[in-house]
C-alpha cells in the first residue's frame, strides 16, 4: 500500500441539507477520499453500525438527532472514529463545548475547501501517530510480534471470550534450544536474526486474525490458539518444529509446551495462572527430554522428525 492509499479516508457526511451533503461528497471525492452521506444522527448511527469509517463530518442542528448527541454516541461506541463538527450557527455552539463532547475539530459554514483539507490532513497525521504509538506499546521492537505486556492483557480477553462462547483455547510456549551457545558462537546480530526468523515462521504458520503470537521473553515465544482442538493445536506445534528445522540453524532447535485452558469465568485469574504453569511445565519436560519436540500437559511427547508419539505417564 502506497502513501496515497494509506491517506485515503472513509468519511461519513451527516447533514439534513441536501446541497451541503452533495458539496461535501464532491469535495471529499476530489480530495481522494471515499464518502457516504447521512441525513441526520440516527441515519448516521445506522451507517456506522454497518460499515467502516475513519471520519465523520456532522452538522450540529438536525432533526431526530443533532450533532452533539451523535458525537457523544460515536465517542462511546465507535471510539476509533474522528469527528469534525460543521455548523452555520456559531453563536449557538462554543468551540470548546464541541471539543469537550469528543469532536476532533470544528468548521463554520460556509466552509473553505482548503480549511477542510487541512483539518482532514491533521487528523490523518494524528491517527498515524496514535497507530505508531499503539504499535510500539503492544509489539516487540525486534521481531514485530506482540510483546509480553500485551500477552498478559490479551490472554485474559481471549480466555473470557472462549469461556463465554464455550470454545477451546490452547497455549503454546516455545523456547529455542541451545540459544545461548548459538549466540556466543555467532554473535548477537546473528542471534537477533534467528529470533526474527522464528517470529516469521510462527506468523506464517498460524491463522491470521484468529491466533496470536508473542515474544514471551528472551528466546521464548508464546502462541494463543482459540477455536482449536488438541489435534489441531498439536499440528500447529509440529509444523513450527518442521519449518524451523528447515532453516538449518544448528545446533538450535525448538522445545514447545502445549496446554489447554480449563475452568470458568468465576476463577479466571487462577485458571490463567494454571494454564501458563501447565504450558511451562510441558515446555520444561520437552527440554529435559532433549528438545526438538512438543510436550503437552499430561506428558505426551511428539518428536520433530520423525513424528513419534509416546506416553510417559
Amino acid at each position: 500500500m502506497n502513501k496515497k492509499d494509506q491517506d485515503r479516508q472513509s468519511v461519513l457526511c451527516v447533514d439534513d441539507a441536501e446541497d451541503v451533503r452533495e458539496i461535501l461528497h464532491e469535495v471529499l471525492t476530489l480530495l481522494g477520499h471515499t464518502s457516504i452521506t447521512a441525513v441526520d444522527g440516527l441515519d448516521a448511527l445506522e451507517k456506522l453500525a454497518g460499515g467502516q469509517f475513519d471520519i465523520v463530518i456532522t452538522d450540529l442542528k438536525m432533526p431526530r438527532m443533532g450533532g452533539i448527541e451523535l458525537i457523544k454516541k460515536i465517542k462511546a461506541d465507535f471510539e476509533e472514529v474522528d469527528v469534525i463538527a460543521i455548523t452555520a450557527h456559531e453563536a449557538d455552539y462554543k468551540y470548546t463545548d464541541v471539543i469537550e463532547v469528543g469532536a476532533a475539530d470544528f468548521i463554520s459554514k460556509p466552509f473553505n475547501v482548503n480549511e477542510l483539507e487541512a483539518k482532514i490532513n491533521r487528523i490523518i497525521r494524528e491517527r498515524d501517530l496514535r497507530s505508531d504509538l499503539k504499535r510500539l506499546s503492544t509489539h516487540d521492537g525486534l521481531t514485530g510480534v506482540y510483546n509480553r505486556r500485551y500477552f498478559n492483557d490479551n490472554l485474559e480477553h481471549e480466555a473470557v471470550r472462549a469461556m463465554r462462547q464455550n470454545y477451546n483455547l490452547f497455549l503454546l510456549i516455545i523456547d529455542v534450544d541451545k540459544f545461548k551457545g548459538y549466540n556466543d558462537k555467532h554473535g548477537h546480530l546473528q542471534g537477533d536474526s534467528l529470533l526474527m526468523t522464528l517470529a516469521r515462521i510462527i506468523l506464517a504458520n498460524i491463522r491470521k486474525d484468529v491466533d496470536s503470537a508473542y515474544r514471551y521473553g528472551g528466546d521464548e515465544f508464546a502462541v494463543v490458539l482459540p477455536y482449536a482442538n488438541q489435534e489441531q493445536a498439536l499440528k500447529v506445534a509440529k509444523r513450527l518444529l518442521t519449518e524451523y528445522n528447515k532453516e538449518n540453524l544448528s545446533p538450535t532447535s525448538l522445545s514447545i509446551g502445549l496446554a489447554k485452558l480449563e475452568g470458568t469465568q468465576d476463577s479466571l485469574v487462577e485458571d490463567l495462572e494454571i494454564l501458563i504453569k501447565k504450558a511451562d511445565q510441558a515446555l520444561y519436560l520437552a527440554k529435559n527430554k532433549g528438545g526438538n519436540q512438543v510436550c503437552d500437559e499430561v506428558g505426551q511427547v511428539t518428536l520433530a522428525s520423525p513424528y513419534i508419539i509416546q506416553h510417559d505417564l
